[in-house]
């Protein structure tokens, strides 16, 4: 089975098992496999993502691994050109968020708190209305349709 070396940097190790973190390992897979997949398979929603090399070169999630590669993901700010652009900030917050919500609003952002949708119609309304998506649930943000989101931490 073809393997390839991934690092997760920064602060991206949160989302992965304590003997991945800060470190590279070996990633076995089967088949054509995206970049993309493999990293939400390792826990990493692809929202917090901006930038991966693969041997030294920035490739888009959509890049085909292959055996030997080496995989460096960063979540510093760089703009992903396939994602729409968003022209102002307006959020949509999930359920575990609502003094949060509340904050964003108290200082004039559009934020939406709707407190009893389930996950897959908050997905819905952060990529019709091109939404920002605020959640703690790291599945939430691996949705495909979910182009801008963020996982809050604390």
């Amino acid at each position: 089975m073809p393997d390839a070396t991934f690092r997760f940097h920064t602060y991206l190790n949160r989302f992965l098992a304590p003997d991945r973190r800060e470190t590279s390992f070996n990633y076995p897979f089967d088949g054509m496999r995206s970049v993309k997949d493999m990293i939400e398979a390792a826990g990493i929603p692809h929202t917090e993502v901006n930038l991966i090399l693969v041997n030294g070169k920035p490739e888009s999630f959509a890049y085909h691994v292959q055996a030997g590669d080496q995989v460096d993901v960063y979540p510093e700010a760089v703009t992903h050109d396939e994602l729409p652009a968003i022209t102002d900030a307006r959020f949509v917050a999930d359920v575990h968020l609502g003094r949060l919500a509340a904050y964003l609003r108290m200082i004039g952002f559009d934020t939406l708190y709707p407190d009893d949708y389930r996950d897959e119609i908050l997905a819905q309304i952060a990529a019709s209305e091109s939404r920002i998506l605020l959640t703690r649930d790291a599945g939430l943000l691996k949705r495909k349709i979910v182009a801008h989101g963020y996982y809050v931490h604390a």
